[in-house]
């Protein structure tokens, strides 16, 4: 398998910019960046905003820096503000942001989205395939991702496309701004929500672009009641009338955090995997 090789200021315009942003991922932090430097598509850069580690990332970032197109470490206002300032960085013409925690599924990713790529514009700005849901353990838990004639009306009622499988042409940005700072956990949906709610996104089926690693902080309910207060403000920002998608998934987080009062948190895993086995879906919750 060939090497990665990292364009530098007087090689080929990268076709994709990879950026990263970490805060105190050491644990992960590796893996991220082995995926990426893995890949065979030789027209990618890598850029990584750390936001002021002090687990020993910035360690992890030295040894990988001849492989890193620009990396920095200073403390910055959150993660959107650490991905704007990449996109000033960024030369490729399509950017793909990749959390810490997740890594890309396999070395072809690039080379095989890449024809897909090329074709999309000028009438596509996004472009996405899937993100395999994982466990710590790597266990695959969910495959997200589904075709967007399918999906449209779930997206602008606050289902969210998973980021770790979308491409965002660099023309989005120059049209629709760059991320939101003031939206502080769902800045990614509300820049897709300016865009998506006026053109379409092409979906490339059959394509897992990456591992999104679930668990910890991210199964609990009052963590999901904020994710569901920012969505609806992005909503807001954009003039989208909540309907009855955004209401039965408003009821469904509710009744999460009732349950995880009264049952606590492994009983409630418990009683809501015994209802996903009553419509017939493997267990979710309790193998996070």
């Amino acid at each position: 398998m060939a090497a990665l090789e990292y364009c530098n200021v007087d090689s080929e315009q990268p076709l994709i910019s990879v950026v990263v942003a970490v805060l105190d991922n050491a644990a992960t932090l590796e893996r991220c960046l082995e995926s990426v430097s893995a890949q065979t598509l030789r027209r990618v850069e890598l850029i990584v905003m750390d936001g002021g580690s002090t687990d020993g990332g910035v360690e992890i970032l030295r040894r990988h820096a001849p492989r890193i197109a620009y990396w920095e470490s200073q403390r910055d206002r959150g993660l959107y503000h650490a991905f704007n300032k990449a996109l000033a960085k960024a030369r490729g013409e399509w950017l793909y942001f990749l959390g810490a925690d997740d890594y890309l599924w396999d070395a072809s990713v690039f080379e095989r989205i890449a024809p897909h790529l090329a074709a999309a514009r000028p009438e596509h700005r996004i472009v996405y395939g899937q993100a395999n849901f994982v466990s710590a353990r790597g266990e695959i838990l969910e495959v997200l991702g589904r075709p967007w004639s399918e999906f449209r009306g779930r997206f602008l009622q606050g289902f969210m496309l998973p980021h770790q499988a979308v491409f965002h042409h660099r023309s989005l940005f120059e049209a629709r701004g760059v991320f939101n700072e003031e939206v502080r956990i769902g800045g990614d949906y509300e820049l897709l929500l300016r865009e998506l709610k006026e053109r379409p996104a092409h979906f490339v089926p059959d394509m897992v672009v990456a591992g999104y690693q679930f668990g910890g902080g991210s199964s609990e309910p009052r963590n999901s009641l904020k994710i569901l207060q920012v969505v609806r403000r992005a909503q807001q920002l954009n003039g989208i009338t909540p309907g009855l998608l955004w209401y039965a998934a408003a009821a469904r987080t509710w009744l999460r955090v009732a349950l995880w009062k009264v049952l606590g948190e492994q009983g409630a895993k418990r009683l809501l995997d015994r209802g996903r086995a009553l419509l017939g879906k493997p267990p979710f919750w309790t193998r996070v």
